[in-house]
């Protein structure tokens, strides 16, 4: 049975709002043709296409979690987008940035998910460490939590640093089978009691065919150039990766388990 694809609303950037000067993906505020405002995230960054496909990736794949994500839509820049725009960084950023970008929406009074005031559910936390492992998400720290409370719901946000293993392309099938060590640093892992049933539920919600329907939606124009394979055998691999990585979860399940016990 083929499994629907998630469905991308397509927005068109009317306004740039104010700049975010974090990370280095270098996002911004924007409003759109539909009258609400985004997060944006450019494919002129630093951080370049790859960062907008694994944000893509992970934010939906959260979402088939029943995790809570901002809707996630593809932004498109117009040519004559940015030209009165004064800051000669930002008219840069703009102009290399000409085409489909990604962006989420923006939570209005959103605050920092901050967990010396907030606790989260053990099997919530632990179902958003499972991901993080499976995703190899290095960016959900102390230091930087990227997790927004909103109307006293947990809200994730910011997935760019996920899927590292498509930066060296070549060894992704070795890649797909390695643990997570980084887990030991990550925000919730201390809550994450439930680690073992997370992986069960996961599984569940996380089929191949599920998997394969997130990747169907990533745009060929992302693909093109930036890979020596096709645009339908880089999802392939992105597909496979995924797949192989949930079917060996145990041995991240695992290091998690092990991270855990030196905290506690």
């Amino acid at each position: 049975m083929t499994i629907p694809a998630p469905h991308i609303r397509t927005v068109n950037v009317t306004r740039y709002v104010t700049p975010l000067r974090e990370g280095g993906s270098l996002p911004a505020i924007a409003e759109a043709d539909d009258g609400f405002l985004y997060v944006l995230k450019f494919r002129g960054a630093g951080q370049g296409i790859k960062a907008l496909i694994a944000e893509l990736i992970g934010g939906e794949l959260a979402r088939l979690a029943e995790l809570k994500v901002p809707e996630i839509v593809f932004a498109s820049l117009d040519e004559a987008f940015g030209r009165t725009e004064p800051d000669e960084e930002i008219q840069d950023l703009l102009k290399s940035s000409i085409g489909l970008n990604l962006a989420l929406h923006y939570l209005q009074g959103a605050i920092s998910y901050d967990p010396a005031l907030h606790k989260v559910d053990a099997l919530l936390a632990s179902k958003i460490v499972w991901l993080d492992c499976l995703l190899m998400n290095v960016d959900r720290s102390y230091r930087n939590t990227n997790m927004l409370m909103w109307h006293k719901e947990l809200w994730l946000i910011d997935h760019g640093a996920s899927l590292y293993f498509h930066h060296s392309w070549k060894g992704w099938k070795e890649h797909a089978i390695k643990p997570f060590t980084q887990v030991k640093d990550h925000v919730l892992l201390r809550q994450a009691s439930e680690l073992e049933q997370a992986d069960e539920t996961m599984q569940q919600l996380l089929s191949p065919g599920k998997i394969r329907s997130i990747i169907s939606v990533i745009p060929g124009e992302w693909l093109q150039g930036g890979f020596e394979e096709t645009v339908e055998e880089v999802k392939e691999v992105y597909s496979d990766y995924l797949i192989t990585r949930i079917e060996s979860s145990k041995m991240f399940v695992n290091e998690a388990i092990d991270a855990r016990k030196q905290l506690i």
